[in-house]
């Protein structure tokens, strides 16, 4: 079997210590965007002002994609493709985020004019059922078995 010294170069002119470095760089980036990211999901707990709530939820969704960058570039090997290449995966990627919102945005205003203007389905979505009680089953005897 063939060994690599610190001077032998890989396929793609990559040299193994210099691969080695930029996993480690990339896990780093990665492992501080994740604890930034607790740390403000847990200093948002605790939390009454909802304005700062938004801010801080928002500032987490784009640490999010920060991350969800990195994982593509680094560990799918996009980093290194050429660019039509990756305008073929990003932009499908992008109108499928754009359809998931779209979807939920008109879910909801489907459901808040459906409340609006039809006052059935209010009605029924507010009341509230009253708990009814399950008869209990009656006990069974075993064959055979004395009273």
């Amino acid at each position: 079997m063939e060994q690599h010294s610190a001077t032998t170069v890989l396929p793609h002119g990559h040299k193994p210590d210099a691969a080695v470095k930029e996993i480690w760089k990339v896990t780093g980036i990665l492992t501080v965007l994740t604890l930034v990211e607790l740390g403000l999901g847990f200093w948002m707990m605790g939390m009454q002002d909802e304005t700062t709530k938004h801010f801080i939820k928002g500032a987490i969704i784009i640490l999010m994609l920060a991350k969800a960058f990195y994982i593509v570039g680094y560990f799918m090997h996009l980093k290194h493709e050429i660019r039509n290449l990756i305008m073929t995966i990003c932009i499908p990627l992008i109108l499928f985020a754009w359809f998931i919102i779209a979807f939920l945005y008109e879910g909801n205003s489907y459901n808040n004019l459906k409340n609006k203007y039809n006052g059935y389905y209010k009605e029924h979505s507010s009341q509230h059922m009253e708990k009814k009680e399950e008869p209990k089953p009656a006990e069974t005897k075993k064959p055979g078995a004395k009273d």
